[in-house]
C-alpha cells in the first residue's frame, strides 16, 4: 500500500481473527523481515535481532506447541478457552514471526564496554521491540492483521529444539499475521498535554 510513515504508524493495530492468506508472495514477506534487519537500527550498532519466519505447516508447528505447553500448565477446565483463543486468533493466520535477542552479542559488548555492562541487556530489549514496530507496521501496510504475543519463556526451550537454533538466542516475541477477518474498536488516547512536557525559549514559539 506505501502509505506515508506517519498514515502507517497510525494504522497499525493488533487483530485477533485472522485467516491463513495472504494479499503478498512469499517473497514479499521475507522482504520485510530482511529490510527490517538491515536497517532498523541498534546500540552500537550491534545489530542483536533475529528474525525467525514460519510458513505453512512450520507456523501450524508453533501454536501447536505453544498449546501443548500450556495444557501442561492451565487448569483443564479453563483450557478450552486458552485453545478457542489460540486457534482463532493466532494459528489460524498465514504465518508466524519470531523475534529473538543473540545474548552472544550483548554478551560480547558488556566485556568490551564494562562501564556500559548493565545498560546492554536494556538496549537489546530496545533494539527488539524497533524491530517488532517496523515489521509490524510494514505487515499492515502490506495488508495484513497481526498482534503481538509473549508466550516466552514457557516456550523458549521447545522453540529451539524444534527449529535447531542456537541457545544464545533469547525469545523476546511472537508475532502472528495474516488477513484480518474484522476491525479493531476504536482506540482511546489519553490526553497529550499529560504525556508531553516542552520546554523552550517563549521567543522560540
Amino acid at each position: 500500500m506505501e502509505r506515508t510513515f506517519k498514515e502507517a504508524l497510525r494504522l497499525r493495530r493488533s487483530y485477533y481473527a485472522l485467516a491463513p492468506e495472504s494479499p503478498v508472495t512469499d517473497a514479499e514477506i521475507e522482504e520485510i523481515l530482511r529490510w527490517s534487519v538491515q536497517y532498523v537500527p541498534s546500540a552500537f550498532n550491534s545489530q542483536s535481532t533475529r528474525l525467525v519466519l514460519l510458513l505453512g505447516a512450520q507456523h501450524g508447528r508453533l501454536w501447536s506447541l505453544v498449546k501443548e505447553t500450556l495444557r501442561r500448565i492451565v487448569p483443564s477446565e479453563a483450557f478450552p478457552r486458552t485453545e478457542r483463543k489460540i486457534d482463532t486468533a493466532f494459528a489460524a493466520g498465514y504465518g508466524t514471526v519470531l523475534f529473538f535477542e543473540e545474548e552472544a552479542v550483548v554478551r560480547t559488548l558488556q566485556q568490551q564496554y564494562p562501564e556500559y555492562a548493565d545498560n546492554f541487556p536494556h538496549w537489546s530489549e530496545q533494539t527488539s521491540a524497533m524491530h517488532q514496530l517496523v515489521v509490524w507496521t510494514m505487515l499492515e501496510d502490506a495488508g495484513f492483521g497481526a498482534s503481538l504475543q509473549h508466550y516466552n519463556p514457557l516456550i523458549d526451550d521447545e522453540v529451539r529444539r524444534e527449529w535447531k537454533l542456537p541457545a544464545t538466542w533469547r525469545l523476546v516475541a511472537q508475532m502472528p499475521f495474516g488477513r484480518p477477518l474484522d476491525h479493531p474498536a476504536e482506540k482511546s488516547f489519553e490526553p497529550l498535554d499529560a504525556r508531553i512536557r516542552i520546554f523552550g525559549d517563549e521567543s522560540d514559539r
